[in-house]
């Protein structure tokens, strides 16, 4: 469902993030209980006022995605088979394909710190690091949080909060530095590394707050390509906003209903209205929605 948040990019994930961990520590709920409560963290209506320094812009961090499908899959997942594999990095020569790399690379250091894969997590923070290094992040990914990384491989809630801190240090320093076209890449192909994965490890299920969090990413989707129109005539951004305009056309033939009005015990309306929708994904969206990310994160995979 649509939430209205505007919010500055590094604090973005905060709440659903602490929602979800919160969730996962709790015992007493069983699976399907704890996604529903998931489910509707993101349901809520909140405005704020936007920050006057910074883009102004709502899309879950990697790690948000993951810890959601994390619910889902527990512990036991340990496939890292769909991450982009590190040895690959050294192939990316143009800015646009580091910019991309750069936001896959990170989303999949989420994934293993988040799924407990501590060799994995390690290595992919050093390609995160050495990638960071050549577009002069030198100062936001340093061998402090190496350290870190490495004294808390066997905590995953440490280590998807280092992950994620790592993630937004790196918008911080480019925000600095003014470089808008490679945060829009950046946020891009962490976007699309997440729904890689999402679609990799999550089956379809009519209804189910899983395939519903999929759908849901229609608004995120409509989120990075709005900014990235912030940046038109810029080469890299228009080719890669294409894309995702392409793949926003496919979210679009999701069907879309009202909510009713909701009351909480104290008479509050917390959910409904003109501005609720929800939308009802069917098996054939999701399959087109996923052939395209597929596709779509291929191509700025891809080696020569």
């Amino acid at each position: 469902m649509k939430t209205i948040k505007i919010i500055k990019i590094s604090f973005m994930f905060c709440a659903v993030f602490t929602a979800l961990m919160s969730l996962q520590s709790c015992g007493g709920a069983s699976n399907d209980e704890a996604l529903m409560e998931a489910s509707g963290t993101e349901t809520t209506v909140t405005e704020s006022t936007p920050s006057t320094q910074g883009p102004d812009i709502q899309v879950p961090s990697p790690g948000e995605m993951l810890q959601f499908i994390k619910i889902l899959g527990g512990k036991t997942n340990k496939n890292t088979s769909f991450l982009n594999p590190t040895a690959n990095l050294n192939a990316y020569n143009e800015a646009s394909q580091k910019a991309l790399n750069f936001g896959i690379y990170s989303c999949d250091l989420s994934y293993c710190s988040v799924f407990e894969i501590g060799s994995e997590t390690l290595k992919y923070f050093k390609t995160v690091k050495q990638l960071g290094d050549q577009m002069g992040l030198s100062s936001a990914i340093s061998n402090d949080q190496l350290k870190r990384l490495e004294s808390n491989v066997s905590k995953s809630d440490s280590l998807s909060v280092i992950t994620d801190d790592i993630y937004f240090t790196s918008f911080s320093a480019l925000e600095n530095s003014k470089q808008g076209p490679t945060i829009a890449l950046i946020m891009a192909g962490g976007w699309i590394e997440s729904m890689h994965i999402a679609c990799n490890l999550v089956n379809f299920k009519a209804q189910s707050p899983a395939s519903e969090r999929i759908a849901d990413q229609k608004y995120a989707l409509e989120n990075i390509i709005d900014y990235m129109k912030k940046h038109t005539g810029n080469s890299m951004v228009d080719n890669t906003r294409t894309d995702l305009e392409n793949l926003y056309k496919i979210f679009q033939k999701i069907e879309e209903k009202e909510i009713p009005s909701v009351k909480s015990s104290s008479g509050t309306t917390v959910l409904g209205g003109t501005q609720q929708k929800q939308l009802v994904i069917t098996a054939t969206n999701f399959k087109e929605i996923a052939a395209e990310i597929s596709s779509l994160r291929n191509k700025y995979t891809h080696i020569n």
